[in-house]
């Protein structure tokens, strides 16, 4: 970058520093999201609310459902 363009974006740094920082956010939470560890970890909660009779058995389902298919790799073209 040379002085010229420096000075003149200058004011646009902070701005570039929000959006670099809720990037990094955005890619962490990604992660935690998708992480196996934490999703298995979720499936043996959903099935601990189900044995204890606290869900449904609907909600149990539809619940193991979405943190199934978190596990799965996505598949092009295909809507689960």
């Amino acid at each position: 970058m040379g002085l010229i363009t420096g000075l003149l974006t200058l004011p646009l740094a902070p701005v570039r520093g929000v959006v670099w920082v809720a990037e990094r956010l955005h890619e962490q939470a990604w992660q935690e999201l998708n992480d196996p560890a934490a999703v298995r970890r979720q499936l043996m909660d959903v099935q601990s609310a189900r044995e204890a009779g606290t869900i449904s058995e609907e909600d149990a389902a539809a619940r193991e459902a979405e943190l199934v298919r978190r596990l799965l790799p996505p598949t092009e073209g295909w809507e689960v």
